[in-house]
Order: structure tokens, then sequence, then C-alpha cells
């Protein structure tokens, strides 16, 4: 049943249901506007390799969720959905993230006929071999782009040193070789394991009828929803595999990504506390009005590429940070003293507060953007958690909350480093 929330700090009206096939739906309602953004995603991505589907251990090829995306959008008649819906007036896309993969559309005109349409191509595959050999020629020569990009190559290569087992050391799109190895049978399989209503999430923001589109839904996808298969993921300790990498490639200037693994596998607002402790913690370490980079910047260690982020995905989750340098390993010690300096002495409160109102500006922006609205109320529903409260988790975040965690996490004995430096020529 159809459920109304209002939520008055940030004005939004939410109408939230689950369907008796376990589909969970969410309508945004924006009176007045003319643009709608439907987001269908599925709890299945790049890192879900390794799972169990009717008691027998499964293991698919490295981008089997990526590819599935692509095929998808092949109708029964041959046709392609994207097509249909452009020459309806809507942009439609996909993406597949580490844990996720979702399908949307935006429009003005013919949203229900391009709801029913996103909905039919999802739940029905269509994955014959000519086709799916064609598109793995495709997704191939994408991987071959980028396997020349610096920002990747560190990143990737970070990752490698963080994590033993973790999938997160591997490309969602694959390697060009375990593509190729990847067979119709295998993504029906797959999808078969993981598109079923359960594990899906339907979220709309537009000004529409939040019935009619739960009736579409109910009509389109079956009443009863088969069980998800269930992931396996290997566990990790909190030390990386290995302290450092170097490599040379074609940069402008040498460029360093560090790294620490933070807690894995949290779930619900819980979750989110820790999203936004990490958040916090890297801006009044690491922000460009912190002591440390002001410091950094004016020694001349760092310039403007320089700065942190915090990714939790797939059961795992890490902050780096990084830049253009000369000197990677003196920076990195100075971020480790900084954070145990900022752990045992704590954090000036004007300047928290200040950091508080920044990251609470971010997220009122993100709640006015219909892209941000779609994923992180899908990501939610596939966590446990409510994404109009956060807001009131941010409020009852304390610093004593954000030294814990530098005096924790930022330590020696968790970092990991990896450099690319300018090849000679």
């Amino acid at each position: 049943m159809l459920k109304r929330r209002e939520y008055p700090r940030i004005g939004e009206t939410v109408w939230r249901d689950e369907l008796p096939d376990g589909l969970r739906l969410t309508v945004v309602r924006k009176p007045g506007y003319r643009k709608t953004q439907a987001f269908l995603a599925v709890d299945y991505g790049g890192a879900d390799r390794r799972f169990r589907l009717g008691g027998e251990l499964i293991e698919s090829p490295s981008g089997t969720a990526h590819l599935m995306e692509h095929r998808l959008f092949q109708l029964e008649d041959g046709s392609d959905a994207m097509t249909v819906m452009s020459r309806r007036g809507a942009g439609a896309n996909a993406f597949t993230s580490p844990d996720m993969t979702a399908f949307y559309f935006e429009c003005v005109d013919s949203f229900q006929e391009n709801l029913e349409l996103l909905l039919h191509f999802v739940h029905s595959p269509v994955f014959e071999p000519e086709g799916v050999e064609r598109e793995k020629e495709i997704v191939a020569s994408e991987i071959r782009m980028t396997q020349d990009d610096p920002d990747d190559a560190l990143y990737y290569s970070l990752m490698e040193n963080l994590y033993a087992a973790s999938p997160l050391r591997e490309n969602v799109a694959g390697t060009v070789e375990s593509v190729r190895e990847i067979t119709p049978e295998q993504l029906y399989l797959c999808h078969r394991g993981f598109y079923v209503p359960s594990n899906m999430s339907l979220v709309v923001v537009g000004d529409q009828d939040p019935r009619r589109v739960r009736d579409t839904a109910e009509r389109l996808f079956p009443a009863e929803s088969l069980p998800a298969a269930r992931r396996e993921r290997p566990e990790e300790g909190p030390a990386p595999v290995r302290v450092d990498s170097e490599r040379e490639m074609d940069v402008g200037a040498p460029m360093f990504l560090a790294g620490v693994k933070t807690a894995g596998g949290l779930t619900g607002t819980e979750s989110v506390k820790f999203e936004l402790t990490a958040s916090l913690a890297l801006n009044v370490l690491l922000g460009t009005s912190s002591p440390l980079y002001q410091r950094l910047y004016s020694q001349g260690l760092i310039n403007e590429t320089f700065g942190g982020d915090f990714e939790n995905a797939a059961g795992y989750s890490h902050l780096t940070f990084g830049g253009e340098t000369k000197n990677a390993r003196t920076v990195c010690l100075r971020v480790l003293e900084e954070a145990a300096a900022l752990a045992a002495s704590g954090i000036d409160p004007a300047f928290l507060d200040r950091q508080k109102r920044t990251v609470l500006g971010s997220c009122i922006r993100a709640m006015n953007s219909f892209d941000s609205i779609c994923y992180n109320t899908a990501a939610g529903d596939f966590s446990g958690y409510d994404y109009f409260d956060t807001l009131s988790v941010l409020d009852g975040i304390t610093g004593d909350d954000i030294r814990g965690f530098l005096g924790e996490y930022l330590t020696q004995d968790r970092m990991a480093v990896s450099v690319i430096n300018r090849k000679e020529r």
C-alpha cells in the first residue's frame, strides 16, 4: 500500500510502496515540473561475480554485469530500446558500478509509454548469440581505450595494493580476455539470479501520479518474485597487501594516489553515518580551507589537483587522496602526522562547524538533483536506510566521531600508495 511521508526540512513529499513481488517503489512528487526521471536499479554490479543460485556455486567472468547492461536494451524484434525512447523525446542511459546496475530516462512527454518500455526490456532479456558477440567487441574496444588512462591506472594499482581478493581490484568492464569468455547462457543465468523484483528498486522523480506508477509496475512485473542469488564476497583484513607500487606513463607531471581500507559491510543508518563522518574527516584533514592543505600548497608539495575521496561499494570501503607531486611519500607522511595530531588534540569547534555547514550544503544541493535523488534513494533501498533522513544523521555527528575515524583509519599500517612517474623520452 502506498504510504506518503512529508519532509518539511527539505520541502519534499515522498510516496513509497513495496509491491507483492518485492519491488521497492519510490515516487518523489515535483508539482509543476515538466521533466520526469525514472530510474530502475538492480542490486547487482561488477563486483558480484561469485554467487549461489539454488545451492549451486557460480562464478561469472569479470565484466558480465556490464555486458548485460549493454545487451538488455535489445528488444524482441531486434530494435534498440534506447533508440525507441529517443524517438519519443526521452534521454535514456544506463550504468554499471561495482554494486549496482541502473537503467534510466528523463522526458517531458510520453512518460507512461517510456516507463512501460523500461520495465519491459529490463525484465525480458534477449541475449541472442550474434548480438552478444557484436557487443563483446564494442566493450573490448572501450576497455582498450581506457588502458592508457593514467587516472584509471593509478586507481586500480592502488586497489591491487590495498586488497587481497576483493573484486574492487578489477575494472567493472572486465578485461578484453574476460569479456570474450562470457556466453549468452551465463548472461541468462546472472539475469535469473539478480534481475528479480525483490532485488530491484524503481524511483520516479517528477509530477507523476504515484498510484498510476505503482499500477504500471505491478502490471508489468510478475505477481511473485523468485529469490535472488546469494552473493559471496571475500573477507579482507585491515592491512594492505602491498605498501606501494610505481610505474611510468606519458603524464605531464608525477602523480600519486594513497589510500586506507576502512570499515566494510555496514548497512542502514550506521552506513550513512560512517560515510558522512568520512566526508567530514576528509574536509577537516585535506579540504582546501584546512591548515594542512594550506601548508602543503605553500611549500609547493601539492597543487590544485590534490584532493580526497571516500568510496563505499560492494561491502568494502576505503578513503583515498592524491594528486600531482614529486614528493608523494612526504605528502603521505604529513597527512598521517596531521591525522594523528587531530585525533589526539581535537578539532577546533568553529572550524568543524564550518565543515559541517559545507557538507550540509552539498547534501541539500544533491537533494535538488534528480540524478542524485534517484541514485541515492535506490542505494538506500538496497542498504536499508532512508536517503531523505540524511540531514538528521549529519546533525548527530560530533568532533569525537571524526577524531575516532582519523585515529583508527589514517595510520601507517593501513596505508598503501600508487605512484605514476613521468616516462623519460
